[in-house]
């Protein structure tokens, strides 16, 4: 991966990685000096990039690559009959609500309660709205907040970035409630995002980094066909 004129490379010293125990984890933030175009966010997804605030970033650990960037080819994508029921059942209780990022109370107390109690908040003290802002609102492309609805109540949020031919989900936290996870909300935030892809006529759904031994990120291999991107050539898997 090559540094281009219009970028800043920040290199961050080596930390602990949050997916693998007793791993070192370095990345690496490429600051924007301009928004990027439509275009040039699609060759840095497909690079294997992807955003936090305003910066591009891929990982460069320096003893593990277990992260693969994963996408979904939307033409190709089939849902397994499970995916199926979630879809069917989310239809008729969810209202999606597409808009532009926002860092409201109601939202970043939903984001903290998920970390919280989905075992996913590293720090002690919870997220502040500062924080908040400068991880998902902050952008340097084109990104969009589905807020979805449960008879009235603001139950889930997701952070997606869009390119000419490409969505990258950013972020997705949702009430972690029983009456809500039952649900199984993040997977039908998926399955909603790949309709919005065929909607606007985008070729790939973008999911992240997978991390085969990492239990929250494992769930993103269960959608197939998907790619990944695997020393730098993008690989199918059906299963």
């Amino acid at each position: 991966m090559q540094s281009r004129a219009d970028e800043i490379t920040i290199y961050d010293q080596p930390e602990p990685c949050p997916y693998l125990a007793g791993q070192v984890a370095r990345l690496p933030l490429k600051m924007q000096q301009r928004r990027l175009t439509p275009q040039e966010f699609d060759e840095r997804l497909a690079e294997g990039q992807r955003r936090t605030g305003p910066f591009m970033y891929a990982t460069q650990c320096p003893a593990c690559q277990a992260c693969e960037p994963i996408r979904l080819d939307v033409a190709t994508f089939r849902p397994t009959r499970t995916q199926q029921r979630v879809w069917k059942r989310g239809q008729k209780l969810f209202d999606a609500d597409v808009q532009r990022p926002n860092a409201d109370f109601a939202r970043l107390a939903l984001f903290n309660r998920h970390r919280r109690e989905r075992g996913l908040a590293h720090e002690r003290e919870d997220t502040t709205s500062e924080g908040y802002w400068q991880f998902l609102v902050e952008s340097c492309c084109d990104t969009a907040e589905i807020a979805y609805y449960l008879d009235d109540r603001l139950v889930m949020i997701a952070i997606v970035d869009r390119g000419r031919t490409a969505v990258s989900a950013v972020y997705t936290y949702f009430d972690p409630s029983p009456e809500v996870a039952r649900l199984s909300p993040g997977v039908y935030s998926i399955l909603y995002e790949l309709e919005l892809c065929r909607r606007w006529r985008k070729q790939h759904l973008y999911l992240g980094f997978y991390v085969a031994a990492s239990e929250h990120m494992q769930y993103k291999a269960n959608y197939h066909p998907h790619e990944r991107r695997i020393n730098g050539r993008w690989q199918t898997f059906n299963e």
